[in-house]
């Protein structure tokens, strides 16, 4: 679903429809889940800025860090626009989380262009990646194309990609380190532990408590442990 081209007859967009869920009683988080690079304008990311109930977070397609590629996916943006629209969000909040859709191998994605897109990702000020392989499905256009990449080095950008995911995950995670965030707890008990997540979306735990389910709680991020995963201290709760 392209949120970003949401409209209406009375010529309502989706800013307008952003301004209108935040003010919205009773719901305390809005995330914008996915948002096409081209349709994510100035005037959200301001907003989103400024605004108490949607958080700093966006999930931004990119799917290729190459230009040839982007064109050849016809995507409706290049590269460096992409990159202004990770700066200005940045500039305006620099906790903010980022993650990135990318597509790896996809017909006649060569090593240049892997490389190139690989660069270009490794320099971008981002926090993750949702990394996918390029599969074949009958009836694209894709589908007809020459240069098809082989499987088994498919698979091999996909493992350099994730393998960069984490590394950037993790500089996230640890630019927060000692710091105070929200968490919104949810309700599963693993292992006599609970998770949540922060505004800027950073994972954390914490011992398991069920005054805690569903709650916002303010906690300070203690650690990052052996399972890569930042154990946080809820601010207002006396040890048992």
């Amino acid at each position: 679903v392209n949120i970003g081209d949401f409209r209406t007859e009375k010529g309502e967009n989706f800013l307008s429809l952003i301004k209108q869920l935040d003010k919205v009683d009773g719901i305390e988080r809005f995330r914008i889940s996915s948002i096409e690079p081209n349709l994510l304008t100035d005037e959200i990311i301001e907003f989103v800025s400024a605004s108490n109930k949607f958080v700093p977070h966006f999930h931004i397609p990119l799917q290729s860090g190459s230009d040839k590629i982007l064109k050849l996916m016809r995507r409706r943006y290049l590269r460096d626009l992409y990159q202004n629209r990770v700066m200005k969000i940045k500039s305006l909040m620099p906790h903010c989380s980022i993650g990135v859709d990318v597509i790896v191998g996809f017909p006649g994605e060569s090593d240049q262009d892997f490389s190139d897109s690989y660069q270009f990702i490794t320099d971008l000020d981002v926090s993750y990646l949702h990394v996918f392989t390029y599969s074949e499905r009958e009836h694209t256009e894709a589908f007809s194309m020459n240069d098809i990449i082989p499987v088994s080095e498919r698979k091999r950008r996909n493992k350099m990609l994730r393998i960069l995911s984490q590394k950037k995950l993790q500089h996230f995670y640890r630019q927060h380190l000692g710091q105070f965030h929200k968490v919104m707890f949810e309700t599963e008990n693993k292992n006599g532990m609970l998770h949540g997540f922060t505004e800027n979306y950073i994972k954390v735990k914490t011992f398991y408590d069920p005054s805690l389910v569903r709650q916002v709680e303010e906690v300070e991020l203690n650690y990052i442990d052996d399972d890569q995963e930042v154990i946080c201290k809820v601010k207002n709760l006396e040890p048992a």
